[in-house]
């Protein structure tokens, strides 16, 4: 089991294009822990403001009567991958792993493997 300090660093060094990570509770909005981002990108703020669509998906799902459980949300910008993968088991309820990724540099496919593994490794 690796605590949120150590999973957060292994984001950022084994994911290859990985700029920024946080582990973030869409309950509250708050960002239990983060790493990497920078002046200009501000990772607490886009911790915040990505609890509302995990938040709408989950509604939406509802809604729709869909028994599912969410995998992984994309946000895919001109520059950027925005990857939001939600926790299960073990404490996780209510909270996400929140992955920013360079788009030249990022294999998308191998990200979400690694960010998989490195939640079924995580400590909450």
């Amino acid at each position: 089991m690796a605590n949120l300090e150590t999973s957060l660093k292994e984001c950022l060094s084994s994911i290859d294009g990985a700029s920024a990570a946080a582990l973030v509770d869409y309950t509250s909005g708050m960002a239990l822990g983060t790493l990497g981002g920078t002046k200009d990108f501000n990772l607490e703020v886009a911790a915040a403001g990505n609890t509302d669509v995990v938040r709408a998906k989950l509604r939406t799902m509802e809604l729709l009567g869909l028994k599912e459980d969410i995998e992984d949300i994309l946000i895919t910008l001109s520059t950027q991958y925005h990857l939001i993968r939600l926790i299960k088991g073990r404490g996780g309820n209510g909270l996400f792993l929140y992955l920013v990724l360079d788009q030249n540099r990022a294999n998308l496919a191998m990200a979400r493997h690694q960010l998989r593994r490195i939640e079924n490794e995580l400590e909450v």
